[in-house]
């Protein structure tokens, strides 16, 4: 990263912050290459190292979890090209905000100096304000830098993601967060008064958010304390971490197929963390209880036919039990439907069937099986040859149902798991049934 610098006109020393700022300001990268866990994007190959390297930046949209940097690297850009920075967020700022900024960055374009305009959260502007960066952006009257913990392919304007190249930060891993510790210690002068075991319980707490941890790091320096804490003295000294879940964003998309996939994988451990990832974050019990019955249909099906009814029952148990008591039996349906024998062959003959019912809709079924009510119905053929399969040899006639301008399709094949496959003897001795009656 040495070389990344190299021909640039140094950064301006940054005025010291006072004694009381927080600590995860006082921390804060004076450089780059102080910003941890995001290498692949600030290291020599990543895409702003060369962008830096090259002196040049383009617009770009940084998208990642809270904690992860995006300011920060916002900042250094600007010092790192000799760019103006400029900041606002999009939560308290309007469209008076916006022409302010956009007039200021063209004055100082006027007189040379270009300006990086860093917007914080910027998938809450709506689709307009968004389009309001349009005309600067093309001109370079700004360099736009975006920071968003949402997809922002489902938050931003195709417009605006055509003109800015989307750059994903990583939560931080454990040894970023133990880089931040260790500049921390140093910053003190002192180790934190962990246990080794409570230490690594407060980086698992983190869950890769680099602030959170820091404000964490500052509460215990805050406090004289005469032994190291122990994992259960640390979770009762600090608060407890909230789980980052938005019930309307992508986390929540990201969550539900996850548990979808894991019981369609059939991997009862993984499915019983994504369900309860859901629960302690707040997510609906109903919702969840629809979601796992709609997997009983799709991916478990007839290769056990209980797995639909086990869905149903955890829907009335909880719907008797209320929470927390009656989130066991959405458990209970969760790891019935992850340990049983898989089929999507319903959910494919529903597909088929629908398609070609589309496609051949006003076919009339067989006269052999219309119903004759009247006289006239009866004269003209309706009814006429229907074989009642109770009274045929082994309950089975064999007799055709299709319309006849339409040969018999195959829309379900069972599957040879679980029930299906004694579904599939069945059928395959019906098939052989109807072999022998038309020959």
């Amino acid at each position: 990263m040495a070389d990344l610098f190299a021909g640039m006109d140094p950064a301006p020393a940054p005025a010291p912050l006072p004694e009381q700022a927080p600590l995860a300001d006082r921390l804060r990268p004076q450089r780059l290459k102080e910003v941890v866990g995001q290498e692949h994007l600030t290291g020599a190959d990543g895409a702003i190292g060369r962008m830096v390297a090259a002196g040049r930046l383009s617009s770009m949209i940084l998208w990642g979890p809270p904690g992860t940097g995006k300011t920060t690297i916002a900042r250094l850009l600007a010092d790192a090209v000799g760019l103006r920075f400029a900041a606002i967020s999009a939560v308290f700022s309007g469209v008076a905000d916006l022409k302010k900024a956009f007039a200021e960055a063209r004055d100082h374009a006027r007189l040379g100096k270009r300006t990086l305009l860093f917007v914080d959260e910027i998938h809450r502007f709506n689709r307009a304000q968004q389009d309001g960066f349009l005309p600067y952006v093309e001109d370079g009257t700004v360099t736009l830098v975006g920071a968003t913990t949402e997809n922002p392919s489902f938050e931003l304007n195709a417009a605006l993601l055509s003109r800015a190249q989307v750059l994903i930060l990583h939560r931080l891993d454990r040894a970023a967060l133990e880089q931040l510790i260790a500049r921390a210690e140093a910053m003190e002068e002192r180790p934190l008064p962990l246990s080794l075991e409570a230490r690594d319980a407060l980086v698992a707490s983190a869950d890769g958010d680099g602030r959170f941890l820091l404000n964490q790091v500052e509460t215990l320096f805050s406090v004289d304390l005469t032994d190291p804490l122990q994992p259960a003295e640390l979770s009762s000294f600090l608060q407890r971490r909230v789980a980052v879940y938005d019930k309307d964003r992508e986390g929540h998309y990201n969550l539900i197929s996850a548990l979808h996939k894991s019981i369609r994988g059939s991997d009862p451990q993984a499915a019983l963390y994504y369900l309860a990832r859901m629960l302690t974050a707040g997510e609906e019990p109903l919702y969840l209880l629809r979601r796992l019955t709609r997997a009983a249909v799709e991916d478990v099906g007839l290769a056990d036919p209980q797995a639909l009814a086990q869905c149903l029952a955890a829907k009335e148990a909880y719907d008797f039990l209320g929470s927390p008591e009656g989130e066991l039996a959405i458990a209970q349906a969760c790891l019935y439907l992850a340990t049983a024998p898989k089929s999507n062959a319903a959910y494919t003959a529903q597909k088929k069937a629908w398609r070609t019912a589309r496609e051949t809709g006003s076919l009339m079924p067989p006269a052999n099986i219309l119903n004759a009510p009247t006289k006239l119905m009866r004269q003209i053929g309706y009814g006429a040859g229907y074989e009642y399969d109770h009274d045929a040899e082994g309950g089975f006639s064999g007799a055709n149902y299709w319309p006849d301008d339409l040969p018999p399709q195959t829309f379900y094949e069972p599957t040879g798991r679980g029930t299906e496959k004694r579904i599939a003897e069945r059928m395959a001795w019906w098939e052989e049934r109807r072999r022998e009656r038309d020959a």
